[in-house]
């Protein structure tokens, strides 16, 4: 028998299956087999396993079911046989052997375990055959990048029950993919192993694999203790911060999963713990990424935002390159621990090209403090966010214009650099592309919000001298950007303003992240939210990116006018900032729908089609699935409904006129620590109002005040 050749067809995210621990993460079909495409096993942006694919008596089985657990860690697809070869006087049937391929991923190693039964009323034969394949492609290959050389595969080791392939990179590397099975094959080579089997009448056996950089001889013990260490490192993962509970049996379901596929991509770093931004294209340290999941979750789990402020402090760029877009202070964009990084055939080793991540990153310093009143670890992080606003304030505007821009330092880096970063994403009225140095609005008003941060930050630490000049500068920018940016004809705010100085007359949903900066003057707000919510930019599922009258609007591109539930949130939040909670209903109402054709997992974006009666959202096909910022939203958009702030230098949590979303009359929010002290409230739906209660009593050092 001979083994297939890897498909080069790409699959989307649905109908894919992913599992993740640390930097290791697989995507397989939904009967466990890697057939090519954007399929594998990666560890360390290498893929390490590009073909692995079961047969059962020559023809791969029927598929009865598959999934995965609802903590993320175990996958899981039952199968059975097609009619099988003949032994002796009969042939069987179809459907009389049942197989549960179960598998799991722990520290960079592949777990899979292999029940067999038949219950057919004879023998047969159950003649297994795995091919498999490891081409040790970087990510960035397997995205599309064509790389002029590459490095040489080695001569495989094949044992008697085990074959490891090997890899020598350019880089000097070895990378090495072993794949080793409990019991000895009948055959083994390079390209696949053949098990030949005889299943007695209701009888049942179990074949154990494991795939990982070293040899191993899989078993029971190893599998199981693999698969415990799993579970309860997931459920430490789930465990911390707040919990949420609603009367709505479907919207829990939205939100444990959410909830879950956020530990998924969780990493445990030696700063703490980082979410990766998203599987498969993402699954490494993103700053922006991590930032907004961050403040997503913040009321809930601080402990995250500490993780993500402490890691990108670490990294934060200390000298000028511009193959890197470095300069120092800047805070890091992207991370990547592949061949090609390495090289430096892309320049995402440690990358920086990324406007918005620092004054960001000071926006979520200033947020964790208030959440949390941790004056010791902001100490610790002052240099480091002193260093990102000399950055912001100095060479960050290239110009002199007092306005945060970007230009690419290299024809490698990205050619757009703030969260659109498409190279057609910002654009003038007529479509021509805009051409640099770039300021796009939402960044301004990042930076707003960085120094009302920066002011706060100052008070706390006893220098008013220097709070009062944040404080000043800030009202400065908010003046500028008032006067620059505003369309008075559209009675909306321009995406960007280019390097001619000239606007880009164009409506985009990033004028909703400038609600969520709290920049805009109270009747601009309204003006803005009205054209949000309407059929121009709602197509009814969500916010989209752009409005639909613009000349480069393409419901199926990738920032052009899809639906990116961060960016809905995000635009939810800054509606809800002005008061408008109805308007954070009716968005949450939207992204719960999408939500429940989607699985209850949102992905990284879908298509900007207009919502039709009966039909369901139409999905992008290479969207990442999971993607933690689109996880992360709907926790933003429920903290936005509620009207909930929490100040821990008062110890006061503020509640003013709380939302419910449609689905939902109850919620209670659980273990809602507050200067150290645990807070349980209760929202509940009397007629046409949202009440708030408290749901246990509290200390006298922590104060709940609603405003209905």
């Amino acid at each position: 028998m001979s083994a297939p050749e890897p498909s080069t067809e790409a699959r989307g995210p649905i109908g894919s299956y992913a599992l993740k621990h640390e930097y290791t993460f697989l995507v397989a079909d939904s009967l466990g087999d890697v057939r090519g495409g954007a399929d594998g096993l990666f560890r360390d942006d290498t893929r390490v396993l590009s073909l692995f694919r079961l047969t059962v008596g020559d023809a791969p089985p029927a598929l009865l079911g598959s999934g995965v657990s609802s903590d993320n860690v175990f996958f899981r697809a039952n199968v059975t046989n097609r009619p099988l070869p003949q032994l002796g006087d009969h042939a069987a049937p179809e459907g009389v052997i049942h197989i549960e391929r179960a598998r799991l991923l722990w520290k960079a190693r592949l777990y899979e375990r292999l029940t067999l039964t038949n219950y057919g009323e004879r023998a047969v034969p159950a003649s297994l055959s795995f091919a498999f394949a490891a081409d040790f492609a970087d990510i960035f290959e397997v995205r599309g990048h064509a790389r002029a050389r590459r490095g040489r595969m080695l001569q495989p080791d094949i044992g008697r029950a085990h074959v490891r392939f090997r890899y020598e990179g350019l880089d000097d590397v070895e990378r090495a993919s072993a794949i080793a099975f409990s019991r000895v094959p009948n055959v083994i080579d390079e390209r696949h192993a053949e098990f030949d089997l005889i299943l007695q009448r209701h009888a049942r056996q179990v074949l154990y694999l494991e795939i990982g950089a070293e040899l191993a001889e899989p078993g029971q013990s190893r599998y199981r203790e693999a698969g415990a260490r799993a579970r309860i490192a997931m459920r430490c993962k789930r465990r911390r911060g707040a919990t949420l509970r609603t009367s709505g049996r479907l919207f829990n379901l939205w939100i444990d999963k959410s909830r879950a596929d956020l530990a998924l991509l969780e990493t445990e770093m030696p700063t703490g713990p980082y979410p990766f931004a998203g599987i498969p294209w993402f699954s490494t340290p993103f700053g922006r990424d991590a930032i907004v999941t961050a403040l997503q979750t913040l009321w809930l789990d601080p402990g995250l935002a500490r993780g993500v402020l402490s890691f990108l402090a670490r990294n934060q760029a200390k000298e000028a390159s511009k193959f890197d877009d470095s300069a120092p202070g800047k805070i890091l964009h992207e991370m990547r621990n592949g061949e090609m990084a390495a090289l430096r055939e892309v320049p995402f080793a440690r990358y920086y090209g990324g406007v918005d991540t620092t004054p960001l990153f000071v926006m979520l310093a200033g947020a964790y403090a208030r959440r949390t009143a941790d004056r010791a670890f902001i100490d610790e992080l002052w240099p480091h966010l002193c260093a990102a606003m000399d950055w912001i304030e100095g060479p960050g505007d290239s110009n002199g214009d007092g306005f945060l821009d970007y230009a690419r330092g290299a024809d490698t880096g990205l050619a757009n650099q703030g969260w659109k970063d498409s190279v057609d994403s910002i654009f003038h009225a007529d479509g021509r592309l805009a051409q640099g140095p770039i300021a796009l609005v939402e960044v301004q008003g990042y930076v707003y919000a960085a120094r009302r941060a920066m002011a706060e930050l100052a008070s706390h630490r006893g220098d008013e001298a220097l709070a009062r000049k944040w404080r000043e500068s800030a009202d400065q920018l908010r003046a500028a950007v008032e006067a620059r940016f505003w369309m008075p004809e559209a009675g909306f705010y321009a995406i960007a303003l280019d390097g001619a100085g000239e606007l880009c007359r164009v409506r985009a949903s990033n004028a909703g992240h400038l609600l969520y900066t709290g920049l805009p003057s109270a009747e601009r707000a309204r003006q803005v939210s009205a054209h949000l919510l309407s059929s121009a930019l709602d197509n009814g599922w969500g916010v989209r990116t752009l409005c639909d009258r613009a000349a480069r609007f393409n419901p199926m591109s990738y920032h052009n006018g899809s639906v990116w539930p961060h960016d809905t949130g995000i635009c939810a939040a800054g509606i809800a900032g002005y008061g408008d909670r109805g308007g954070v209903r009716h968005v949450i109402d939207e992204l719960f729908a999408a939500a429940h054709h989607f699985g209850m997992r949102l992905p990284e974006l879908f298509c900007g089609f207009a919502r039709a009666a009966g039909e369901p959202p139409v999905g992008y096909p290479v969207a990442c699935l999971p993607q933690a910022w689109s996880s992360g939203a709907i926790f933003m958009m429920l903290q936005a409904g509620l009207g909930l702030s929490i100040d821990a230098w008062r110890g006061e949590i503020c509640i003013e006129r709380p939302e419910l979303p449609s689905e939902v009359d109850r919620l209670l929010v659980h273990d809602l620590v507050v200067a150290g002290q645990p807070v349980d409230l209760l929202f509940q739906r009397v007629g046409e109002r949202v009440t708030a209660s408290l749901a246990r009593s509290i200390p006298d050092s922590v104060r709940v005040t609603v405003r209905v």
